[in-house]
């Protein structure tokens, strides 16, 4: 009953969160929480105007960031000659499609200005909390993933690959002196020269061909259409449904007429290519209109966190002029329902992929699915090997289960070392109970991590029995990864307990070989672990 009352509670505030318009923020669900010091950036909003989605309005920001390893006061007065990260004016709206809708805690975007608005201000190119100047920001508002950390864990695994990934800093939010909890103030994926270096379009030759970035999103304000329809993994067509392109960079309103049709004729052919399974060269065997290892490593960051919005939604793609590249590339973004965190469309399965995931959407639906370019690719032989290629690279590489783990441990320390995870949960008491679209109820801060470690790695070993990538086994590798750490005495354990119905576990558990399978193997496989 009580667990019943919670939800019903959190369901009635996040209404009222969302109708409260006459609100110049929107307050956290538990007010009085105070924030004294934290290992964490401290940013200060302060706004005297109703904020929104659609219009910005001036406010004024403060960070304050004393570097890695040193404390943050939010008492300024008694902790004077703190390091100002940034000061001044910004313009400020909300952000996010599910993330506003159905979150307690609203994502803002926001811009530094040279002055408010409201007296002319434009916007200004600045750097902060270390990362390179631009005038356009994002603060992401970790709330359904309750473990904070899955959008800058999903940038970390891909900037290694990609032309380009967003950079974020974990910071503390405080507004019109309430505390707002943890936000991920992060780089937007847009023009820039430390971002996507795009060239601005011209009108004709080469100028005309480039920059641009789309994004197959839902059908929403002006948008370009696909001529071709979604597949399932049969090859069957979905005709009830269509595939929305919306313009980013130039914006809709910015576009001229010549370079709209350009980029919507440039996706065209793109599209037609893929129809008539003529998307390679005849010649040289490489993608016409496509950076195919760009496609594979995207992929790769969509399946191994089998992202329930992957293709489909906020699915960015780019394009430089022709005499830099003429072919289209992606950027990895909006993954807070990723790494199992969603129930619906198979999002917290470990045994399926998510580029199939047209077989279980229902045909009404006349957006939001996956482009059929995804089937075309995965049907062709050269692709399939060079995807099973990059896998291998990927496993050898920053994909290690012990590097992954790592990684993990190294966010969830960030947030909780300084308080700031206790904080957050205060502001917003989550735990417990179902926020949409959690698969997974975690208890605590703990449970929530242990349960995507368990999840990312079961995900993973599907992923190489199905790439075909085989870890070289030592002794002690008791769960079968290619590599020694924790999870496999935890598998031993569980043999030991008789928990385990896996022949190669139990196989593998006798680790110092004497025929039976007890303590004193797990004490010998500590001895390996430990380099003994």
């Amino acid at each position: 009953m009580r667990r019943l009352l919670q939800l019903i509670l959190v369901i009635v505030l996040a209404g009222c969160f969302h109708h409260a318009s006459a609100q110049r923020a929107l307050a956290p669900m538990n007010p009085r929480v105070t924030l004294t010091s934290t290992n964490l950036p401290i940013v200060w909003i302060n706004v005297d105007s109703v904020v929104n989605r659609d219009e910005r309005v001036t406010a004024r920001m403060k960070i304050i960031d004393n570097g890695a390893g040193h404390t943050n006061y939010a008492d300024t007065i008694s902790h004077p000659g703190q390091r100002v990260d940034y000061e001044g004016y910004i313009g400020l709206r909300y952000r996010g499609n599910s993330s506003y809708l159905y979150s307690a805690k609203k994502p803002y975007s926001f811009r530094p200005l040279n002055r408010p608005l409201e007296e002319g201000g434009t916007w200004k190119r600045v750097s902060i909390l270390g990362m390179p100047k631009d005038n356009n920001w994002a603060m992401l508002a970790p709330y359904n993933d309750k473990s904070m950390i899955r959008d800058i864990l999903a940038f970390e695994i891909s900037r290694p690959w990609m032309e380009y990934t967003p950079q974020g800093r974990f910071c503390e939010v405080i507004c019109n002196d309430v505390y707002y909890g943890v936000f991920l103030l992060c780089e937007v994926v847009s023009k820039g020269a430390n971002r996507l270096n795009l060239e601005s379009p011209g009108e004709s030759g080469d100028e005309l061909t480039g920059g641009y970035l789309m994004e197959v999103d839902r059908n929403e304000g002006n948008c370009y259409r696909s001529w071709y329809l979604p597949v399932r993994s049969d090859g069957s067509v979905i005709s009830t449904t269509y595939i929305y392109f919306q313009y980013k960079y130039p914006e809709y309103e910015d576009l001229t007429s010549a370079q709209m049709t350009y980029i919507q004729d440039r996706i065209y052919e793109m599209e037609r290519t893929f129809a008539n399974y003529t998307f390679r060269d005849s010649q040289s065997g490489e993608c016409l209109y496509i950076d195919e290892m760009s496609f594979i490593d995207y992929q790769l960051a969509m399946e191994i966190s089998h992202n329930v919005d992957a293709y489909r939604l906020s699915c960015k793609f780019f394009k430089h002029r022709d005499s830099v590249d003429p072919r289209f590339k992606l950027v990895v973004w909006d993954m807070n329902l990723a790494y199992g965190n969603a129930n619906y469309n198979e999002g917290y399965r470990t045994d399926t992929w998510a580029y199939q995931m047209n077989n279980i959407l229902p045909e009404r639906l006349s957006t939001d699915m996956v482009p059929f370019w995804w089937y075309k690719l995965n049907k062709e032989a050269k692709y399939k090997q060079h995807l099973k290629e990059r896998w291998v690279q990927y496993r050898r590489s920053n994909l290690r289960i012990d590097s992954l783990m790592a990684k993990i441990d190294s966010l969830a320390t960030l947030l909780t070392v300084g308080g700031a995870e206790e904080r957050n949960s205060r502001a917003y008491p989550v735990w417990g109970i179902y926020v949409w679209p959690n698969y997974y109820i975690a208890r605590d801060f703990n449970s929530e991590i242990t349960f995507l470690k368990r999840w990312l790695i079961d995900r993973i070993m599907w992923m190489d029995k199905h790439l075909d990538y085989v870890p070289e086994l030592q002794s002690g590798d008791v769960n079968g990864d290619g590599e020694l750490g924790i999870n496999d005495v935890n598998a031993l354990i569980n043999v030991i307990g008789g928990g385990s119905s896996d022949e190669g576990e139990r196989s593998r558990a006798d680790v110092n070989e004497d025929g039976e399978v007890n303590v004193n193997d797990v004490n010998a496989l500590i001895d390996l672990i430990a380099g003994f």
